[in-house]
């Protein structure tokens, strides 16, 4: 023990002698440390990002929209003509044993005014199952009642982009708004939601009764039609089943036989879901491989000095070999001194990485979500070490088989 600490001693001693050098040896190390940690916090500040955008999306849905139609021989685009009833939605309900929710929607904008105040935002027309789908929560005041959706009364729900623009400080429950100059009695509030995986501004929306919104609102050559119906199981393993369920009962009720094509189209957004969290942990590793580049630039930068040192204290090698110094003994010291600079570069390399995060974070809030957790900074100190040994050992061996004579007689 007592010899390991000598030969730390003088590994130490060797690198303090050549400060400058040993700092730029080390810049290598700390850059690619900096860079796997900033990377590894895109990374995984976008993963985050997605999960939140995704999770106010709901849970177990499906998402049936129009699909395309065929007039006098001509297909339309998907989505081109409204192909799905408020029947369509009430159908799912009843018959379609593993849906425990189904809300219909349409959807336009329209001019909202209050006082002196006036706001053009989205309005939705829908019924509370999309609240429970969405997790959509009212702030202040209270969702409509099924008897409001039966008679399509004229109230309406705000997003909080529409209260902030609309009202300021006043409390917007109970207030009379116009919307496409018929009033509407505000009855509540929602919760921030934040912005859509889209990027667009949820808290930018009016929602009123579907019937509310079909007969008076929205409006449509195609009466009765909805622009989609979202669905809700009780678990995950439901929905292929739901799906398949779902298709048979509608095809049923459009009278589409045989091989005719489906005038409708079901999306599963859990797979949707999962493909966008593969996508981005593959864009993580990704991020993480090409910092790691930087690592091994370094470790190459650390091998090169260090076969500089070799070369230079080839005469101190033979005299400490003479003196009784074995070839384990100049290993050590050599290996010592590599890993000293490559891990003393990953400390450093943590605190600039870490400072990068937090400016980007403070700075770029929005374009470059930033998440700081503790496993990368402890697999970048890891991997810092790794390389100090990989590009070191080679050295130490050099330097511990030099004959004591031909280093002694070295110039």
């Amino acid at each position: 023990m007592k010899d390991i600490l000598t030969i730390f001693k003088i590994a130490i001693k060797a690198i303090w002698i050549n400060k400058m050098r040993s700092a730029l040896t080390s810049l290598g190390i700390i850059i690619g440390v900096a860079a796997v940690i900033v990377m590894l916090a895109v990374g995984e500040g976008s993963k985050a990002k997605i999960e939140k955008q995704m999770a106010s999306m709901g849970s177990n849905l499906l998402m049936i929209r129009s699909g395309s139609t065929t007039s006098s021989g001509a297909r339309a685009g998907m989505g081109a003509q409204p192909t799905l009833t408020l029947k369509d939605a009430y159908a799912i309900e009843e018959s379609v044993p593993l849906v425990t929710q189904v809300a219909p929607s349409v959807n336009g904008m329209g001019q909202i005014v209050y006082g002196n105040q006036n706001w053009s935002t989205q309005i939705t027309g829908t019924t509370t199952a999309l609240f429970h789908i969405r997790s959509w929560e009212v702030e202040n005041g209270s969702l409509f009642t099924s008897e409001e959706i039966r008679q399509g009364s004229n109230v309406a729900i705000l997003g909080q982009t529409v209260v902030e623009n609309l009202f300021g400080t006043v409390d917007p429950v109970g207030q009379t708004v116009r919307i496409k100059n018929i009033p509407f009695k505000v009855v509540g509030v929602l919760k921030s939601m934040g912005q859509s995986a889209m990027g667009s501004d949820q808290d930018d929306t009016i929602i009123v009764p579907v019937t509310t919104a079909m007969k008076k609102l929205i409006g449509s050559q195609f009466p009765g039609t909805v622009n989609n119906i979202m669905v809700q199981t009780a678990s995950t393993e439901d929905l292929e089943k739901a799906e398949e369920d779902i298709s048979i009962l509608l095809r049923q009720r459009h009278n589409i036989t045989g091989r005719k094509t489906d005038d409708f189209m079901i999306r599963n957004l859990t797979q949707m879901m999962e493909s966008a969290m593969e996508m981005s942990q593959t864009l993580s590793l990704l991020l993480a491989a090409i910092a790691s580049i930087s690592l091994l630039v370094g470790g190459i930068g650390i091998m090169n000095i260090m076969l500089v040192s070799v070369t230079e204290r080839t005469r101190e090698i033979g005299i400490r070999m003479a003196i009784g110094a074995k070839s384990w003994d100049i290993r050590l010291q050599f290996l010592i001194e590599a890993l000293v600079l490559s891990l003393s570069g990953g400390i450093f390399g943590i605190i600039l990485g870490i400072g990068a995060a937090l400016i980007i974070k403070n700075f770029f809030p929005d374009t470059l979500p930033i998440a700081i957790t503790f496993t990368p900074m402890l697999l970048a100190f890891g991997f810092s070490g790794l390389v100090g040994i990989f590009f070191g050992f080679y050295l130490a061996y050099k330097a511990s088989m030099l004959n004591p004579i031909d280093a002694l007689r070295f110039e």
